[in-house]
């Protein structure tokens, strides 16, 4: 019984590991699909969300696994954000600005193709 129950206790660990590092364990497995260092360090990339967003959320942890530096404004609590959002047409969250591309949603493969 004890056996067992470890079991699924190292199995359910595992799957929250592989989850919480999936974008090193897809970048290690597809390096073409990893952003190139000059990119990154070139990439001018804004998030417009909120705090409660789950889509916002995953745009966060994806960004921060491709090590992607972004600025984020979150227009519930910053009048000029919501003001610049609003001025960018803004209609849902997450709204993110790459280089000048704008990407409505959480699209992972938009993001990197607007950084190439």
């Amino acid at each position: 019984m004890f056996v067992r129950t470890l079991k699924k206790f190292l199995l359910i660990m595992l799957v929250v590991v592989v989850y919480q590092n999936w974008g090193k364990i897809e970048n290690f497995v597809h390096p073409s699909s990893a952003v190139s260092a000059q990119a990154q360090a070139d990439a001018r990339v804004t998030l417009y969300a909120t705090d409660w967003c789950g889509y916002c959320k995953q745009t966060r942890r994806f960004l921060d696994s491709k090590g992607i530096p972004y600025t984020e404004f979150d227009i519930e609590k910053d009048p000029a954000a919501r003001k610049a959002y609003e001025a960018l047409g803004g209609r849902g969250i997450p709204l993110i600005d790459v280089n000048g591309t704008l990407i409505r949603g959480f699209s992972p493969d938009d993001i990197l193709a607007a950084l190439r």
